[in-house]
């Protein structure tokens, strides 16, 4: 594609996602099938340009008017994800000049906020929990996020899928943590191989792959996961369950529910019941109170640890949204703790790096159920022979250690999790 002509798309497509009416990655795929003729290259370039500019909105934006065109245009040349002698060809006398002024600024010449990126809000929060970890934070936080594959333990060994991958031209590594993980170099198409139709790897996060790990469904129990969403944690739950037992995928959402569907016919599990509810308090809910072994509760969050792949949700949340949540949260993990029978266990969990969808949340219910005992999840980690089990958790205020997982420390995305086991 001509150069003039892929720019003129990335301005398009940064004036699209930067309206945040939809999140930035549906608006890319959108786009994409919009657009159907562009090749793997080209949308590598769109989508990579659209989340530079995302990550660095401050520092483009402070730079933006000093430049000249619409400012879309201007986004897109200070954020364009590829060669600058290509970049250039495309630019006129002006803007080359301008863009040779930006290229010259150094990290020493700008303000705080056009170095971090992050909204005021966010900022006293982590700077409170990570002290000198911040900008170590903010620096991977502006990188891409690996991508991690889950090998289905029910159909496959991960050294043999790693041999398989290999012999396709893919290289990936053992995850430093997750005894099902893979992390794979690049970003290869993953959805003709055949590991893939035949349901032996899922694209998942080693983190949320872990929040699995620390339920440990056996064979056999009666299980829940109370907001299943797609199902990436449901689909690795039923295989630790070695497709036997009753594994209930319940979420709000008819629609993400439908997503799990495909996922659910290649992992070859039979044990998987999913079912959309009106709201936590749901009749179906309520007939399983008491009845259930285990419960995970992925929380309905803010979604802030995702950042290294939707840094758009820096822009589009805010401290009201946020507050919002923490009251459905509590709602939420309330009404779950109802379904567990005594020696039950519960695993609350978040991908969002505020202590008040966390910490908060979780000593909040430690407080209000003292029939719930509160587990050191590092322990529960070192039982399964998770390497550096101890280094993925903090010590809550009762000292007992929640999982905590950042990006630049355990190179996940941001998650949370506390378990409780019921008394009795």
């Amino acid at each position: 594609m001509h150069p003039k002509v892929l720019l003129d798309a990335c301005a398009e497509l940064v004036r699209l996602t930067l309206t945040f009416e939809h999140p930035a990655d549906a608006v890319v795929s959108r786009f994409f099938r919009d657009n159907r003729g562009l090749g793997p290259r080209e949308r590598a370039t769109l989508a990579e340009t659209v989340y530079t500019v995302l990550r660095k909105k401050l520092l483009f934006d402070h730079m933006a008017p000093s430049g000249s065109g619409p400012k879309e245009r201007r986004l897109a040349i200070l954020g364009f994800h590829g060669p600058r002698d290509f970049l250039k060809s495309a630019l006129t006398d002006q803007e080359k000049n301008w863009l040779d002024q930006c290229d010259a600024v150094t990290v020493d010449d700008l303000m705080e906020r056009h170095r971090h990126n992050l909204p005021e809000w966010l900022v006293k929060p982590l700077k409170d929990q990570l002290g000198e970890g911040f900008w170590p934070l903010v620096e991977s936080l502006a990188q891409s996020a690996p991508l991690d594959l889950r090998v289905n333990a029910l159909k496959d060994k991960r050294a043999d899928v790693q041999k398989e991958l290999a012999k396709a031209g893919i290289k990936a590594h053992p995850a430093p943590y997750s005894p099902w993980g893979l992390r794979v170099d690049d970003k290869p198409a993953l959805t003709k191989l055949d590991a893939f139709t035949r349901g032996a790897i899922e694209v998942q996060d080693e983190g949320s792959q872990l929040l699995a790990l620390l339920l440990d469904a056996k064979r056999g129990e009666m299980v829940v996961d109370f907001c299943a969403g797609a199902g990436g944690k449901t689909l690795a739950i039923g295989a630790s369950m070695r497709s036997t037992g009753r594994l209930y995928a319940f979420d709000v959402s008819a629609h993400r529910l439908d997503a799990l569907k495909p996922r659910l016919a290649r992992s070859g599990l039979s044990n998987v019941h999913p079912a959309a509810i009106a709201h936590e308090r749901d009749e179906r809910i309520k007939r399983l109170a008491g009845k259930i072994d285990r419960v995970l509760v992925d929380a309905p969050c803010s979604g802030l640890g995702t950042l290294r792949r939707n840094p758009d949700l820096k822009w589009r949340q805010s401290p009201k949204a946020v507050d919002e949540l923490v009251v459905k949260q509590t709602a939420i993990l309330d009404s779950a703790a109802r379904l567990l029978k005594p020696g039950g266990r519960l695993v609350y969990a978040t991908c969002s790096i505020l202590p008040q969808e966390n910490e908060a949340i979780a000593e909040a219910f430690s407080a209000a159920h003292t029939d719930f005992r509160l587990l050191d999840a590092g322990e529960l980690l070192e039982q399964l022979k998770v390497e550096g089990a101890r280094g993925l958790c903090s010590g809550g205020d009762t000292g007992s250690g929640y999982l905590r997982l950042w990006p630049h420390v355990h190179q996940t995305d941001g998650f949370f999790a506390a378990v409780w086991v019921k008394k009795g």
